[in-house]
């Protein structure tokens, strides 16, 4: 068999790896569209900051690592799947047959449309080749102005700000991480990162940028100010790279649709990481999770399921994905899981220390936690997973968490012990 994997992130190799494992015989071929070897996004800002050098982000650091694996790499883009003749188009002209396929495309950065977006001096930090662009230009004291302070804007600011440059950050929500966080949460965060020497710009837009004198920018926000930076960095936002897809009969709404198998509703088609749609069991409805550890887990079900195509054995499954978000802002620690927004008819309790710059939000459904923040407490973070995850009943702790939500490991012990989902000292949800 001939399996195809579209993707070279970390799904896309966690699923190389499980194939060859269980199909030792079978051919993998592993596409990426960049002319990188496969990398990890992730590692971007700790190249920006300087900790690693460009070696450092590459998912496995073997040079021999895929031949020795007998995976087949490619560096081609994909842009079009013919169902039908199990065929994939490349952007090098070749056509790729295959048994399965994996559609692992992950995302792709989303550009405001603004006069002036595609200047010199305008860039996503997406790609290595984003990163080497900012580094030229990023040097200490530079003029840096960020559109867009959502969580991966967030990880791209901590960088910049580790660069020592002048950082501006303009924000459309009327708070920093507002998809992750609530007002007075996401409040907190934007005093934190000012008291750090960020300038923060919430409820503005970019309306356009312009050449100024020499490489500098002239960048006009919607609040009247024009300001003139070095640098402009493009955050607001990405979506699944699925428009290779189009006519073709794989089902997408915003990635591709999958099931408890990670199969698309073609058989043999498959989807995992950024571009796929999973089941979310806390909000009951298919999502698209752009984590790595949902990616990591929807690859190894993938895989094991592509291997078993046309063949016997006991298919893997996904038990479902959460939404999770954990985030280091200049050292304020940050957690968002599940229903953070709270459910239609629901219950919710919070408390705030803005003095101690800590934040906790609770929001119920019954007698079960259904999603939560936190910002500045990491003694809960952990058993909020597990009471999230696990969907606990919390019976009359419930009532304890409303008046006193820091009672949560408490009631996490008690109730999760009960249910038979705590496994003892050592369940590594505790902390």
């Amino acid at each position: 068999m001939h399996h195809v994997i579209l993707g070279a992130g970390p799904a896309g190799v966690i699923a190389a790896e499980t194939l060859r494992k269980h199909a030792p015989n079978d051919r993998i071929t592993l596409v990426g569209d960049e002319r990188e070897p496969p990398y990890s996004r992730m590692a971007i800002p700790y190249l920006l900051i300087g900790n690693i050098g460009e070696e450092g982000t590459l998912l496995r650091k073997g040079a021999r690592h895929y031949a020795d694996l007998r995976i087949e790499t490619v560096q081609a883009r994909a842009t079009s799947v013919d169902v039908k003749a199990k065929a994939v188009k490349l952007d090098n002209g070749n056509t790729l047959t295959f048994d399965t396929l994996l559609i692992a495309t992950g995302s792709t950065p989303v550009s405001a449309p603004i006069p002036g977006i595609d200047l010199p001096g305008v860039h996503s930090c997406w790609t290595l080749a984003d990163a080497r662009a900012i580094q030229d230009r990023a040097a200490k004291g530079a003029r840096v102005l960020q559109m867009g302070a959502g969580f991966i804007g967030c990880i791209i600011l901590e960088a910049l700000a580790a660069r020592g440059v002048q950082l501006t950050v303009v924000e459309m929500g009327d708070r920093m991480v507002p998809r992750m966080m609530g007002p007075a949460a996401g409040g907190m965060i934007k005093a934190w990162v000012e008291s750090k020497g960020v300038t923060v710009h919430t409820g503005t837009r970019v309306e356009s940028i312009a050449q100024g004198a020499a490489q500098a920018l002239d960048v006009k926000l919607s609040n009247g100010q024009t300001l003139t930076v070095d640098l402009v960095i493009s955050a607001t936002g990405v979506k699944p790279a699925i428009g290779f897809l189009e006519g073709s009969d794989v089902r997408c709404l915003l990635g591709v649709l999958t099931d408890e198998y990670m199969q698309s509703n073609v058989p043999g088609i498959y989807a995992a990481g950024d571009c796929a749609e999973a089941f979310d069991k806390i909000s009951a409805k298919a999502i698209v999770s752009a984590i790595q550890p949902n990616a990591a887990e929807q690859a190894r079900v993938a895989a094991i399921n592509m291997a078993l195509q046309g063949r016997p054995g006991r298919r893997a499954t996904l038990r479902g994905v959460t939404q999770i978000n954990v985030l280091d802002t200049l050292g304020l620690i940050s957690t968002s899981f599940g229903n953070w927004q709270g459910v239609s008819g629901g219950q919710h309790a919070e408390l705030t220390n803005a003095q101690g710059w800590q934040h906790l939000s609770l929001q119920f459904q019954g007698d079960v936690l259904v999603g939560c923040n936190s910002v500045g407490r990491t003694d809960h973070v952990g058993v909020m997973r597990g009471l999230v995850e696990d969907q606990v009943k919390l019976g009359a702790w419930k009532d304890t968490l409303l008046k006193d939500p820091t009672q949560l490991v408490p009631a996490y012990l008690a109730c999760a012990q009960a249910q038979g989902v705590w496994n003892g000292p050592g369940d590594e949800r505790r902390r």
